[in-house]
């Protein structure tokens, strides 16, 4: 039987504890598993809401703390009902009750009840969720301090698995929604180096070398992490994310990147290990690559520093396994082809700005993505080699997508036109070179090796029947203006220019050429002289 709210606040306005209890623990325990409200009873919740924040702030047995707790963590998924918690003396209550008030006079509890630590966490992370009101509030009384403050004692085994994994994702919430709060906690609170260190002591690491670690337990690393310090450490990664994300685009000075590299040596390892459960590696391995895309690109070099080993995967020299990880990684999300700007992109662009700036990146991904070309039969797009499933991104309908695996395969390519245009075709290829003006050919603008492109004896034989625009062998087709006087050639040449005209006119086609600069430019001009010319040749005519 659906319970009568107006019953239970008027037992909460009694005042008594115990019968107050009852009603909520009720209350709560129906409804537990509540996420949308009835607008009919909008007024009632709020004034619930009102009553057991008031209630909260009286001297209460830690049972009757954690119902009105519960009640208000029920109550602040309804976001037409958030007024009672969004107020400045509502989010100083919650957080003195989680512990990371921040106040000069602000004491906590020398034994703290964990459950009502937990459950006022809980209470915030949902305030702060759902209210722009409550974020503002949460960023002015400076909680991200509290926060880190507890966040800096993650070793503490006083601290329950939750405590710690909620404080992270409030931290999270805050960072995501306020820039403030994430400007506070990168440089006031030094946050890279204070999350780092949180994530080295989560995962339990021990560092073999300066930028190489393992685990402290010496577990095999094919075991898979356990579970609780996987879904605290994936909060942590989301976390530096978010105040790392222009790291990549300004300048770091030394002791930034010894930051970021030492960093990075932790992701390489986040990328080696497994969680629990495939769908689960796949999450943490997808925010490690997230996080390692914002590291400034001179700080990647970290992924080649461990020593090769029996059985790491060698390429001159350079220990490759975690580019090899990184390609396979992108592999599968390639194949999953679900929402490939969020999904793919990230790894994409990672592999892009490696292979960019680390030559022996460059050329062993270019033995896996472009090894010397065989197949000349078919199209480039078809089949399903990785270089297959790539060129057919390149005609993807989102821009974002098609430039991203456009340019790492330009850039694999040395940004070459020809070497470019001889993998992909010039038909696949045109975008990218019409926006680098490079579709009369040459090379970008990146520093490359002047290593030589080998062809196969195969693609040597088949070269001078390959067509340039589909990229494969094609049977030359009949000459259909053979057998053709002049004048009936150029009777045809000129039905074809007037179609041309007609569809430019009707503005179906806009006819295009290149320019000096190497870019497309408009023939609107050109066809218009034409056009002024057949007209006066006509005219003339009738003068005759």
């Amino acid at each position: 039987m659906k319970m009568d709210l107006n019953a239970i606040i008027e037992t909460v306005q009694t005042g008594d504890q115990d019968a107050a209890l009852t009603a909520l623990q009720a209350y709560n325990k129906e409804k537990c598993q509540c996420f949308t409200f009835d607008s009919d009873e909008r007024e009632e919740r709020q004034r619930l809401g009102e009553l057991v924040m008031a209630f909260l702030e009286r001297d209460l047995q830690p049972s009757c703390q954690l119902a009105c707790l519960e009640t208000i963590r029920i109550l602040s998924r309804d976001k037409s009902c958030l007024g009672p918690f969004s107020s400045r003396e509502a989010i100083q209550t919650l957080s003195r009750h989680a512990g990371i008030e921040h106040s000069e006079a602000s004491v906590t509890p020398e034994l703290p009840d964990v459950d009502v630590i937990v459950e006022a966490l809980k209470c915030l992370c949902n305030i702060v969720f759902n209210s722009p009101a409550g974020q503002e509030v949460g960023a002015q009384l400076r909680l991200i301090v509290g926060l880190t403050e507890r966040i800096k004692l993650c070793n503490d085994r006083h601290w329950t698995h939750e405590v710690r994994f909620f404080d992270l994702r409030l931290t999270f919430l805050f960072t995501a929604l306020r820039v403030d709060v994430r400007g506070q906690l990168a440089h006031e609170l030094r946050g890279v180096s204070l999350l780092a260190d949180a994530l080295d002591s989560t995962l339990g690491l021990r560092w073999l070398d300066t930028f190489e670690v393992a685990r402290a337990d010496g577990a095999d690393a094919a075991l898979p992490l356990p579970r609780q310090e996987t879904e605290r450490a994936m909060e942590i990664l989301k976390i530096l994310f978010n105040i790392t994300f222009d790291a990549n685009r300004r300048d770091v000075d030394e002791e930034e990147a010894a930051l970021y590299r030492h960093l990075g040596a932790i992701l390489r390892h986040c990328l080696m290990s497994k969680a629990d459960g495939d769908d689960r590696t796949e999450e943490f391995h997808s925010h490690t690559v997230n996080l390692l895309g914002n590291l400034p690109l001179m700080c990647l070099d970290v992924l080649l520093m461990p020593k090769v080993q029996q059985a790491s995967i060698e390429y001159m020299g350079v220990n490759m396994d975690a580019v090899n990880m990184l390609l396979d990684f992108m592999e599968r999300r390639l194949d999953r082809g679900h929402k490939p700007k969020e999904t793919l992109t990230p790894s994409l662009n990672l592999l892009t700005e490696s292979a960019r700036v680390h030559r022996e990146t460059r050329k062993f991904l270019r033995t896996r993505v472009l090894p010397p070309l065989r197949d000349v039969k078919n199209r480039p797009e078809v089949g399903n080699a990785l270089r297959n499933k790539l060129v057919r991104l390149m005609t993807h309908i989102d821009t974002d997508v098609k430039h991203c695996a456009a340019e790492f395969l330009f850039v694999l390519c040395k940004e070459s036109v020809s070497r470019f245009v001889k993998y992909t075709g010039y038909g696949n290829a045109a975008g990218l070179l019409a926006a680098r003006g490079l579709m009369g050919g040459g090379r970008g603008h990146g520093r490359y090796s002047e290593d030589e492109d080998t062809d196969t004896e195969e693609y040597r034989e088949a070269k001078p029947n390959i067509n340039p625009v589909t990229g494969r062998v094609e049977e030359k087709l009949p000459n259909p203006m053979e057998g053709m006087t002049e004048e009936q050639k150029e009777f045809e040449a000129m039905k074809l220019v007037n179609m041309f005209d007609k569809l430019s006119r009707d503005q179906v086609i806009q006819p295009m050429r290149v320019g000096t600069d190497g870019k497309l430019e408009s023939m609107e001009e050109d066809m218009s002289r034409i056009g002024q010319q057949r007209s006066s040749s006509n005219s003339d005519s009738d003068v005759d």
